[in-house]
């Protein structure tokens, strides 16, 4: 029986916006892999956890973006974890789990760079693929990393969209409707969030 390839996407998702979505709909017509789960993470290590949304909003607007899409799916592996959230531990997790599903780790060039800070990354390396989509950041990716045989850099489009420009542009009260799903934008106005 062929296993199915499941591409985990990892993000606070502060809010999610075009950026993730066209980089997820662009590996998944672009790759191997029959599904994409964007795993909202409620604790990054790297993050503080005062400036993101609640854990369930972030999730529904993942959902809500990705509904009508049913290769993309909003995930929610993350919430019954222990936090901060380590992605190691969240693969151990999945993989037991659901043990007839092939795991792929998509992440940025910029989490490529600093991934031997990553807590265990030579078992994530050692046990899972990773595709690489561009992103423009300082610094070099190092070189075993680099041609690793579970590292795949692919030429997705490069986005230069994040969620802090958003949350700022909220604040300062500009229209950013193009930079988010129409749901998204008008749930985020009706809840009067990142205000």
């Amino acid at each position: 029986m062929k296993k199915n390839n499941i591409g985990l996407y990892f993000g606070t998702f502060n809010p999610v916006h075009i950026g993730h979505l066209a980089i997820a709909n662009y590996l998944i017509e672009n790759s191997d892999l029959d599904e994409i789960w964007m795993v909202v993470t409620p604790h990054n290590p790297h993050k503080k956890k005062s400036t993101l949304l609640d854990d369930y909003q972030r999730l529904h607007m993942v959902y809500i973006a990705t509904e009508d899409y049913i290769k993309i799916k909003a995930s929610n592996a993350e919430f019954s974890l222990p936090q901060p959230n380590y992605t190691v531990n969240t693969l151990a997790h999945l993989t037991e789990k659901y043990p007839n599903y092939n795991f792929t780790l998509i992440m940025g060039e910029d989490n490529l760079k600093s991934l031997h800070k990553w807590k265990n990354y030579q078992v994530i390396l050692e046990d899972y693929q990773i595709i690489v989509y561009p992103r423009i950041s300082q610094g070099d990716i190092p070189e075993d990393l680099l041609h690793h045989k579970s590292v795949t850099k692919i030429d997705a489009p490069i986005m230069e969209i994040s969620s802090t420009m958003i949350r700022n542009g909220i604040k300062e009260g500009k229209d950013l409707r193009y930079f988010m799903h129409h749901k998204v934008q008008e749930y985020i106005e009706e809840m009067n969030f990142y205000k």
